[in-house]
C-alpha cells in the first residue's frame, strides 16, 4: 500500500506547521508554504506512479478557489487514488484510515459542498487581508478611536476632540478615580461617556500610540500618541490599584477608603459620618464592616487613623526603599534597550535583503512583524520597572507638609500608590496600633 500526504499552510495566519500524522508509515510527505509548488510536484509524481491514498488537512488544500480544488480532486481519483480529509483527525495506524475512509465519503459535484469550499475560500481571504493589514502595522478596519481620525497609514490626531480625551486622562490621573473623570466630560464638555467606555479609553492601546488587533497582539509606535508612556504607566498602576477595590471605594470621597481592614476581626473598615443635633459639623468615624466578634471592634476617628497614616508613612517609607538600588534598574533598562535596538538594526537590515533577493516582501514584512511584536513586549518590561528616582520620591513623601498640602482626593491618589493595605490593631478599649504593608 502507498500513501502520500499534502499539506498546505498559509504562513500569514498559521504558526502550527505540525502534521497531523501518528506513526503512519508515508511513503512520500508534499508541504506548501503560502505558493503550492509542492503541489504540481505532486500531481506529477502521482502521473508517474500513484499512491493508493492521498491524505490532505482539507478540501481547500487544494487549490486557490472552489473551481481548482474540483479540478485537481478530479484528476486525483481518476488515476484510481483515494483522498482522504483529515480536518482535525489525526491517524495513528491503518486501520484508524479505513475507518475514515469508511465514514467520509466525498462528493465533489455536491452543490452543497462546493458552497462550503467557497464560503472557506472567502474567510480565508478575509483572513489574510486582516494580517496583511497587521503585518503592514495599518489601521483594523472600523472607525477610528475618538481623539483620532483615519489618515492614509495611520491614526491622526483629530485636534477637535484630542483636547477632551487628553483632559479626562489628566484628571484620571489627578484623582485616580474614573467615575470623577468621566462625570468631568460631562460637565466641562457636555460629552457624555459610560463608566465602562471611560474604562476602554483608559485601557486602550491606540491613546499610546500603540495599535492591538484581534488576535490581542500590540505594535507599538505606530502613530503620533495622546498618553505618554509615563502617564500611560501611571494609568495602568491605578487601574492595578482599583481592581482590587470596589467601584464605589475606588472613587470615594474619603482618601482611606478601601485601604484599611482589622488585624482582629480581619473585616474591611468603613468610614461613618455622625452628626449632633442642631450642629453643622460632621464627625467621621472609621469601623469595621460586620465584626462577628463580640463586643464587636470599636469605631475609630477618621482623622486620628489619617493623621497616623500619615506619620507611619514619613516614619518607614523611606526605609523601605533604602536598600533601592537605581543602578540595577538602569542596568536592566539598559540590557533592554540594546535588545530593542538589535532588533531594529535587524529591522533596517530587511530591506536590503529584499532589494538583494535573499528575501521575498512577503517573508521580509512577516519578519518585520514580529520583531516589531518582540520590542513591544520589551518596552512592555520597561514600563513596569519602578522610577529610577524612587528615593527622591521617598524623600519627598517623608515629609509631613506634603501631606498637609494635598485635599482629600489627592492623598488618595498617593495612598494608593504606595500603600497595599493598612491594618489596624486595638489592643484595647481606647489604644490601638497601626501597620501599613507598601506595594513597593
Amino acid at each position: 500500500m502507498i500513501i502520500y500526504a499534502y499539506f498546505y499552510s498559509e504562513p500569514l495566519l498559521e504558526n502550527d506547521l505540525e502534521i497531523p500524522i501518528n506513526h503512519l508509515k508515508i511513503d512520500q510527505s508534499y508541504h506548501d508554504l503560502g505558493a503550492r509548488y509542492e503541489l504540481e510536484k505532486l500531481l506529477n509524481d502521482c502521473q508517474k506512479k500513484p499512491p493508493n491514498y492521498l491524505l490532505i488537512g482539507q478540501l481547500e488544500d487544494l487549490g486557490d478557489n472552489a473551481e481548482i480544488v474540483k479540478n485537481t480532486y478530479q484528476k486525483l481519483t481518476n488515476l484510481g487514488i483515494k483522498i482522504l480529509a483529515l480536518a482535525n483527525n489525526k491517524l495513528t495506524d491503518l486501520d484508524e484510515l479505513e475507518l475514515l475512509e469508511n465514514t467520509t465519503k466525498i462528493d465533489i459535484n455536491d452543490p452543497k459542498l462546493l458552497e462550503t469550499i467557497k464560503e472557506n475560500q472567502r474567510n480565508l481571504s478575509l483572513k489574510k487581508g486582516q494580517a496583511l493589514t497587521r503585518i503592514k502595522a495599518l489601521p483594523p478596519p472600523g472607525k477610528a478611536p475618538y481623539g483620532y481620525r483615519r489618515g492614509k497609514d495611520c491614526y491622526i490626531i483629530d485636534r477637535s476632540t484630542a483636547p477632551i480625551i487628553k483632559d479626562f486622562f489628566e484628571q484620571f490621573l489627578l484623582f485616580g478615580s474614573l467615575r470623577g473623570a468621566v462625570n468631568y466630560l460631562a460637565k466641562r464638555y457636555g460629552k457624555k461617556i459610560s463608566v465602562s467606555t471611560g474604562s476602554r479609553w483608559l485601557k486602550n492601546p491606540v491613546y499610546r500610540g500603540d495599535l492591538k488587533y484581534k488576535n490581542n497582539e500590540i505594535i507599538s509606535n505606530t502613530h503620533m500618541p495622546i498618553l505618554s508612556r509615563e502617564e500611560a504607566a501611571q494609568i495602568d498602576r491605578l487601574l492595578g490599584r482599583n481592581r482590587k477595590l470596589s467601584s464605589k471605594t475606588a472613587s470615594a470621597k474619603h482618601s482611606l477608603v478601601g485601604l484599611v481592614s482589622c488585624q482582629k476581626c480581619h473585616q474591611s473598615m468603613s468610614i461613618n459620618h455622625v452628626t449632633q443635633r442642631k450642629k453643622k459639623k460632621d464627625y467621621l468615624y472609621i469601623r469595621p464592616q460586620n465584626c462577628p466578634l463580640t463586643p464587636q471592634c470599636k469605631a475609630i476617628p477618621y482623622q486620628e487613623v489619617l493623621q497616623k497614616t500619615i506619620d507611619y508613612i514619613c516614619q518607614n517609607f523611606p526605609k523601605k526603599v533604602k536598600n533601592f538600588d537605581p543602578q540595577k534598574i538602569a542596568t536592566y533598562k539598559n540590557k533592554i534597550q540594546t535588545q530593542i535596538e538589535e532588533k531594529k538594526d535587524i529591522i533596517n537590515q530587511l530591506s536590503f535583503l529584499v532589494k538583494s533577493n535573499i528575501l521575498d516582501d512577503q517573508t521580509a514584512n512577516l519578519r518585520r512583524y514580529h520583531l516589531n511584536l518582540e520590542m513591544s513586549q520589551l518596552r512592555s518590561q520597561l514600563e513596569q520597572l519602578p522610577p529610577e528616582n524612587l528615593k527622591k520620591i521617598a524623600d519627598a513623601v517623608s515629609l509631613p507638609r506634603f501631606w498637609q498640602d494635598l485635599s482629600e482626593a489627592e492623598r488618595r491618589f498617593y495612598f494608593r500608590e504606595f500603600i497595599r493595605q493598612i491594618y489596624i490593631e486595638q489592643t484595647s478599649k481606647v489604644q490601638w496600633n497601626l501597620e501599613i504593608t507598601f506595594i513597593i
